[in-house]
């Protein structure tokens, strides 16, 4: 949940690589990292290059109001609990 409010509000967000979030999140959209130095690295990086900082904040928050909004959410649950077959962008 906290993922989804940082990302889909244009925060550029971090997040370990151990989370598999890989999976449905594309580098494109979030920041991945595997370590404590890695992550530090990476925050040194996009602290000092604010075009790449906002470019993938922006991609975040795109892919997050597009495939994770709650009206997209809430029709999972509903087509979950009745059954109904159908394809989310989660379910890769």
């Amino acid at each position: 949940d906290r993922i989804s409010q940082l990302i889909g509000n244009g925060l550029l967000t971090f997040i370990d690589k151990k989370t598999k979030l890989e999976n449905i999140i594309p580098p494109k959209c979030a920041v991945f990292y595997k370590d404590l130095n890695d992550l530090i690295k990476k925050i040194k990086k996009f602290k000092q290059n604010d075009k790449s900082r906002i470019k993938i904040a922006k991609n975040g928050r795109y892919l997050y109001h597009k495939y994770f909004n709650s009206t997209l959410v809430a029709n999972y649950i509903i087509d979950r609990t009745l059954g109904i077959k159908s394809k989310y962008y989660w379910e890769k």
